[in-house]
């Protein structure tokens, strides 16, 4: 008997992208399958385009916007399935994206979440921002991904086709184990948006799970839908949350002199900002120092910590992928990884 699958999408004003995408999802040719829209409060006409013209679809109506975060906890609460595919609006599937992955996790337990391989939906032969082949992290605390250094993402040429431990899975298209999802806490709602999927795949893996690529599926990904990249929003909530993230993860003597050095480096950011002519972005990065340290006097109750601190963390580096890319000059992941040290 086939495990159930939920794929919930997240809506909020995307009809243009439900309208472009759905049908792609629909095709899914997996079988034991339910599609489930949870609508953050959209004041466009989803809803009713839903209704219209996908019967088939649960909508789960929301009362208010909460954000990617507590958006997808909200909605989960009310849907039953042994897996959870955590679906943007704006990515394109292939009708057999859901078997690879079901197949590796039924057969590797100890997998808590996995991710597909996620192309540029505008360029199908280059890694997407938002995930690539699977996402890493060096010990500062930079996320990166196979495929994707920064900005640069790479030609996809099959070099990350192997199927392998990661640290984090793309929130663009992740599955992961409902009671998994639910024992752990869900997403941290205080994060709103943005790395949230980093910091649950972390805490996943300190409870001793593991996170996968799984290249065999692939799907591809406009990126940026809701929220245009460089949006001074985005990079508010980006720096922010990366520091909460190291703050609740890492143990506490390594976390408070990383964070102190990563303050330094934001700092370095913050001006290359402000002299480039980008002083919205130099303020919104002094705005994100100040909501970390809103969050570390008064706000931590209202995260979500790690239950456990004892497993093995896969995908991280240990050195400085800021380092290894703007000093070294190592530009595609295989580079900067083939000496982790």
């Amino acid at each position: 008997m086939e495990p159930t699958i939920a794929i919930v999408i997240l809506n909020w004003n995307g009809r243009k992208y439900l309208q472009q995408f759905l049908p792609s999802v629909m095709a899914t040719t997996y079988s034991a399958k339910q599609v489930v829209v949870a609508d953050n409060a959209s004041t466009d006409d989803s809803v009713s385009f839903l209704r219209e013209h996908y019967p088939g679809v649960r909508v789960i109506v929301l009362d208010r916007e909460y954000g990617f975060a507590r958006g997808y906890n909200e909605a989960l609460r009310l849907v039953e399935a042994d897996y959870y595919v955590l679906l943007n609006s704006d990515v394109e599937v292939t009708p057999g994206w859901i078997e690879p992955v079901i197949g590796l996790m039924e057969k590797e337990t100890h997998i808590g979440a996995c991710q597909p391989k996620i192309l540029a939906y505008d360029n199908k032969q280059s890694f997407e921002y938002a995930g690539a082949a699977g996402g890493w992290m060096d010990y500062l605390g930079y996320p990166f991904a196979r495929g994707r250094v920064f900005d640069m993402c790479e030609k996809d040429e099959g070099q990350y086709d192997k199927s392998e431990p990661i640290f984090w899975a793309s929130g663009a298209a992740m599955f992961v184990r409902s009671r998994l999802f639910h024992e752990l806490g869900g997403l941290d709602g205080y994060f709103f948006a943005h790395q949230e999927e980093i910091d649950f795949c972390w805490r996943l893996q300190l409870a001793g799970c593991a996170v996968y690529s799984c290249p065999a599926s692939v799907v591809y990904h406009v990126g940026g839908g809701t929220l245009p990249k460089g949006n001074e929003r985005k990079v508010f909530l980006n720096f922010r949350n990366n520091l909460i993230m190291i703050a609740k993860n890492m143990p506490p003597g390594q976390a408070a002199w990383k964070i102190f050095l990563r303050l330094q480096l934001d700092a370095v950011s913050a001006w290359k900002f402000l002299l480039s002519g980008q002083g919205g972005y130099f303020l919104a990065v002094l705005e994100a120092h100040f909501g970390f340290m809103k969050w570390l006097l008064f706000k931590q109750a209202e995260s979500v910590f790690p239950v456990k601190k004892q497993g093995k963390l896969q995908g991280w580096l240990s050195k400085s992928i800021v380092w290894a890319y703007f000093v070294k000059g190592e530009k595609t992941f295989t580079e900067i990884v083939k000496n982790k040290q």
